[in-house]
């Protein structure tokens, strides 16, 4: 059996930069972790980004590659002593790297105790967040830091960690071990390095002999030893995923079934509530708008009140929200707007749009021929207001939902001229 004390996840991680996988945008040869390693100039940092991609182990090489002193706090168990005998610690030695995991977790005065250390020197801050940092860690500190975005790895990636532990790693070397499929572990990891290389290791301890892992084999195991919830990151994204997703599909008891899991699992009540949010305005949007009210007060209300009375609010607010009509309009219309603006530019505004405060600006003709909307049956205006070059295009195109159905006639009978302008 292999030792239990140090999964293979941990024995595999590198302490080296060339041993790293995934996360060229940062620590490729032009990536700017790279550039502060080789200059030794590592400013203080936020890592932002799911579990399992590399976080923590870039804190490691970042301290060891410049011999720098290294401590390592988790939110989840540290406090405010913690932080700042640390601190103390660091008056007396040499540019010391604090790495603070799921710093996201700190309140304010634990994150205003880094505050002054950051600032003057004393501690090299490295922070580890799964959460937006711009919601999760306060605007004072978040401006002495860099903010590094890390993604999950991709499907090459994955493969390349688990051809590195089967050929590396002392223990799976002991077994003859063939990896016939790969899809099953790429699609279960969900790009977690750390999910691939444990799920790995609890395959080869569940068969004797000779290993040849299969998509099915994968699937036996995974189905009768992954946890039920593991707010640290196992099923973190799953649940939220199932939640989300049963919301969209108009299902309320699967959406407050998936809530029930992450309560039970103590996740966060912020982190549930903001994704309402999101959903409200990404998959509701215009077919109800009330729902975008709701979620944002869900939002505020479970956030002055916490567990357990939280738990009805957000279920009130997940039934409302899945039981709401449904249109993505509203994401579909930026998206094709944001592209169309990558596409073409900066495009001209019409003159009859533009603003002219100035006599030389109305001699050029800004704002001629602008009609002004109220002075118009029903407030509309049959005039074009896109640049030329991208005239009548459609972005916003509403769905099949009676709310916006109604828009969409309305605004089709103005446009056909119904009305005699």
């Amino acid at each position: 059996m292999f030792d239990k004390k140090i999964p293979l996840a941990e024995r595999m991680r590198p302490s080296k930069l060339e041993d790293l996988i995934g996360q060229e945008h940062l620590v490729g040869p032009s990536g700017i972790i790279r550039r502060a390693i080789e200059t030794t100039n590592v400013p203080s940092m936020i890592l932002w980004g799911p579990p399992g991609v590399g976080k923590t182990t870039i804190a490691n090489i970042i301290a060891n590659e410049v011999k720098r002193p290294f401590h390592m706090l988790s939110a989840v168990s540290a406090g405010v002593k913690d932080v700042r005998d640390i601190i103390d610690q660091a008056k007396r030695a040499n540019r010391v790297i604090l790495f603070i995991d799921e710093i996201h977790r700190f309140n304010k005065s634990q994150q205003d105790a880094l505050l002054g250390a950051v600032e003057k020197g004393t501690i090299t801050l490295i922070g580890a967040t799964t959460e937006n940092p711009s919601f999760e860690v306060n605007s004072a500190l978040l401006s002495r830091c860099q903010v590094y975005t890390l993604k999950a790895l991709t499907e090459t990636d994955l493969i390349k960690l688990m051809d590195q532990a089967l050929a590396k790693d002392l223990e799976l070397k002991k077994r003859k071990v063939d990896v016939k499929e790969h899809q099953a572990m790429i699609n279960i990891s969900g790009g977690d390095a750390r999910k691939i290389l444990n799920l790995l290791e609890l395959i080869v301890e569940s068969t004797s002999g000779d290993v040849e892992i299969t998509d099915e084999l994968v699937m036996q195991v995974a189905q009768k030893h992954i946890a039920i919830y593991d707010k640290s990151g196992e099923q973190h994204y799953d649940i939220i995923s199932a939640f989300i997703k049963s919301i969209r599909g108009s299902d309320p008891n699967a959406a407050v079934y998936y809530l029930a899991r992450m309560i039970e699992g103590g996740e966060d009540v912020k982190f549930i509530a903001r994704r309402m949010v999101i959903l409200a305005s990404e998959d509701i949007g215009n077919a109800n708008p009330t729902a975008l009210v709701m979620a944002t007060t869900t939002f505020q209300a479970v956030t002055m009140i916490g567990y357990p009375e939280a738990q009805i609010i957000m279920s009130q607010c997940a039934t409302y929200l899945a039981c709401s009509p449904k249109s993505n309009a509203a994401v579909a219309a930026i998206g094709k707007a944001l592209q169309t603006v990558k596409e073409t530019g900066d495009l001209p505004v019409p003159l009859s749009i533009r603003n002219a405060p100035t006599k030389l600006m109305k001699d050029l003709d800004y704002g001629k021929g602008y009609q002004y909307a109220h002075d118009f049956r029903n407030n509309f205006v049959a005039m074009e207001f896109l640049p030329d070059a991208i005239k009548e295009t459609k972005f916003y195109e509403p769905g099949k939902n009676p709310r916006e159905e109604e828009l969409r006639n309305y605004l089709k009978r103005l446009w056909d001229k119904k009305y005699n302008y």
